[in-house]
């Protein structure tokens, strides 16, 4: 892929040819795509802090309330992930990915207004939340099915690595700048600044153009259609393998964020820029899978490099749980946050690549929806088992379980399934 199908006269355009030959950069569709994709990324640093500070230190929410403030952002994708994936194929996918960042903007600009109104509360937060999780299962499939139109599949695992280190350049600088902008502003007015980015963001991908064969969209009646893309989800082992580890990931990862926060605050008794400065650890584990990802993959296979993130995610949580809160505290926590990032973006970069490659076009949609339904049926009760862990036995039984869960994951794809010699993308089938 290159520039040469669009011919651009300036300079700016010019500075990307010093990219190496081949580069995805250097194409100007994907190099579009990443922007947007690093812009939202910086103002999703905000809202990451933002929303959960809030509800934590405004609200003085309890870890039985974060737990279910994570749940509700989960349920639309257990409600609204197989629906949307029939009409996702039935559609073009890059309007509705437009739509759904201008939706997030407009919901996160209204916290802002319900503070100064004196309406802000907890269920107002579920509510937000519910939006945003909507926005994530929706507009967050069609983003997926929009890179597979603009890179050739035999690149989704450099694109998805491309787009990891996107978002940990985001992750590098953008928790200082949150953590500094809310301990300045309060929680609730540093959202604006996310729906700021979100509506730059938009601007940049109402400006791709995309050609979407007629032929790739599905004319089916709804019920076949959705139990078309269950039986070809359930007809290949390799996703259904895949969606029982991760789903069992993405429980274990639930415990373990809805007590995150409180643990930073209440156990270190850190301040919402000292937050901040912590979650720039997010950004250098997401920097060094975002480079290197690519590279293990090709090296150890995509199979092994998912199995890898598992484990360095339940490291992260493990240790964090055991060293006391002394001067160590800071450090690992710090460090589970690295832990994080490195595991889960070679998780996701090897996971969605592998899906995506095993899946033809017409089928995209409602794999992606159905995928991520089952990964995310487990997340809501692990939110709300880890807020209850967190309420009654300590904030560390539940980054400890989930450190444990994951671990044993971890063993169980790699002795029980046949991830382990996944070596490369499989042919589409």
């Amino acid at each position: 892929m290159n520039d040469t199908r669009h011919p651009r006269g300036n300079d700016a355009s010019r500075a990307w040819y010093t990219l190496p030959e081949g580069d995805l950069l250097r194409d100007r569709l994907y190099r579009r795509l990443w922007l947007s994709i690093l812009i939202s990324s910086f103002g999703s640093q905000i809202t990451l802090l933002a929303v959960p500070l809030t509800a934590a230190v405004l609200l003085q929410a309890s870890a039985t309330q974060m737990g279910l403030l994570t749940a509700m952002e989960i349920a639309p994708f257990v409600l609204l992930s197989l629906p949307s994936g029939v009409y996702l194929d039935r559609m073009r996918k890059l309007p509705v990915y437009i739509w759904g960042e201008a939706l997030m903007a407009f919901s996160l600009a209204t916290v802002p207004i319900a503070w100064w109104m004196g309406w802000l509360n907890m269920p107002y937060l579920y509510v937000i939340a519910f939006v945003i999780g909507c926005v994530y299962t929706v507009a967050g499939s069609a983003a997926q099915i929009v890179l597979t139109q603009i890179v050739p599949r035999s690149r989704l695992v450099e694109a998805h690595a491309k787009n990891a280190l996107a978002g940990s350049t985001a992750e590098v600088m953008g928790p200082g700048v949150a953590g500094a902008l809310i301990r300045l502003v309060g929680a609730p007015v540093a959202l604006l600044a996310d729906a700021v980015l979100l509506v730059f963001s938009v601007t940049i991908l109402r400006g791709l153009k995309i050609e979407e064969p007629p032929h790739s969209l599905i004319r089916d009646a709804f019920w076949p259609a959705l139990k078309a893309g269950l039986r070809f989800v359930a007809g290949v082992p390799l996703l259904v393998v895949m969606a029982i580890l991760v789903g069992g990931w993405q429980m274990c990862h639930n415990m373990a964020l809805v007590v995150q926060i409180l643990f930073a605050t209440r156990e270190l008794g850190l301040d919402e820029r000292q937050v901040g400065l912590c979650y720039i650890g997010l950004g250098v584990g997401s920097v060094l899978a975002g480079v290197f990802g690519n590279r293990v993959s090709r090296r150890i296979g995509v199979g092994p490099s998912l199995l890898l993130g598992f484990a360095i995610c339940g490291l992260g949580w493990l240790q964090v749980a055991l060293v006391p809160a002394g001067r160590f505290g800071v450090p690992s926590f710090v460090f589970m946050l690295v832990c994080f990032a490195t595991g889960a973006v070679l998780v996701f970069i090897n996971f969605l690549s592998l899906r995506q490659a095993l899946t033809p076009q017409p089928m995209l949609g409602r794999m992606t929806s159905t995928m991520r339904w089952l990964i995310l049926l487990p997340a809501a009760p692990g939110a709300l088992l880890g807020g209850w862990m967190g309420e009654h036995l300590g904030l560390r039984w539940a980054l400890g379980t989930a450190g444990i869960g994951v671990l044993v994951l971890t063993v169980a794809g790699y002795v029980l399934t046949q991830l382990r010699r996944v070596r490369e993308l499989p042919q589409q089938g």
